[in-house]
C-alpha cells in the first residue's frame, strides 16, 4: 500500500506541484527507481516545510473548505440537483445533460470536471473555491442548467 498526500489545497502551494508518499518500503524502493531526477526543486520544498510548520493557515484553509461545502450543498439543494457524500475540496453533482451544462459554464468562464470519463456521464465535480467564487458557480450553473 502507498498513501499519497498534495500540499496543493489546503496548503494552498498548487503551482508548486509538491506532494509526499508513505508506504511499504519495497513500494517506496521500486517508485524510487522509475522517478525522475531532480523531481522537486529547492523552493518547492522550502515552501513545503514552511507549510508543515503554519497550523494556522491549516486551519483556516480547512474551516474555508468547510464553510464552501455547505454554501455549494446548500445552492445544489435549491437547484434541486443531488450530490454525492464528500470529504475533500471538491463535490461531485448529478445534473441533466452534464455535458451540455459543462459547454454552457464554460462560455461563462466557470470550469468544472466532466466524469464521463469515470463511466459517470450524467455527473461533474466542482472544486470548492472562497465564498463569491462559490456564488459565481451556483449563479453560473442556474444558467447553464435553463440552458
Amino acid at each position: 500500500m502507498l498513501v499519497t498526500r498534495t500540499f496543493s489545497k489546503i496548503y494552498g502551494l498548487a503551482g508548486l506541484r509538491i506532494g509526499y508518499g508513505v508506504g511499504a518500503q519495497a513500494v517506496v524502493d521500486l517508485l524510487n527507481r522509475v522517478r525522475q531526477p531532480f523531481n522537486v526543486n529547492n523552493l518547492a520544498l522550502a515552501a513545503a516545510t514552511a507549510a508543515l510548520g503554519d497550523q494556522d493557515f491549516l486551519t483556516e484553509s480547512f474551516e474555508l473548505n468547510l464553510r464552501g461545502m455547505e454554501q455549494i450543498a446548500a445552492g445544489l439543494k435549491k437547484l434541486g440537483l443531488e450530490h454525492l457524500p464528500a470529504y475533500g475540496n471538491f463535490l461531485t453533482f448529478k445534473v441533466a445533460d452534464a455535458a451540455g451544462v459543462n459547454r454552457r459554464l464554460l462560455k461563462q468562464g466557470v470550469i468544472v470536471r466532466p466524469l464521463a470519463g469515470y463511466d459517470m456521464p450524467e455527473y461533474l465535480r466542482v472544486t470548492i473555491g472562497r465564498e463569491h467564487e462559490n456564488a459565481r458557480f451556483l449563479t453560473a450553473l442556474e444558467q447553464a442548467i435553463r440552458g
